[in-house]
């Protein structure tokens, strides 16, 4: 098999892959299954699963084209981890703390 067959397979892979990770994201938002309308960790967990999914592709991308595969262990970890903890604290800040703007504001605004 040859370089441009391997290129083409893997590409097909790839689009496969952050198809189907798409569909479940179109699929849930359309459904919006009334099971996951509970309240979970400061929002929905119908939320949290569209955070996780859309974190997994974020990574399926850069993994396959911003070619981290091919980079030293130590590079990849270190952007992994660094993205992994900058984005839980962005949202922690902005679960928790939105909930706290909702509840001080509550009185004062007609939402």
């Amino acid at each position: 098999m040859g370089a441009h067959a391997e290129s083409n397979k893997r590409i097909w892979i790839v689009l496969g892959i952050l198809s189907l990770i798409t569909a479940v994201e179109v699929g849930l938002g359309i459904v919006k299954p009334p099971a996951l309308h509970l309240n979970g960790l400061g929002t929905s967990w119908l939320n949290w699963i569209f955070i996780i999914l859309t974190l997994a592709k974020a990574y399926y991308i850069a993994w396959a084209f911003m070619h981290l595969e091919g980079e030293k262990k130590w590079f990849r970890r270190s952007l992994v981890w660094t993205a992994v903890f900058l984005i839980s604290y962005l949202l922690f800040i902005v679960l928790f703390e939105g909930g706290y703007l909702y509840e001080t504001l509550a009185p004062l605004v007609k939402w």
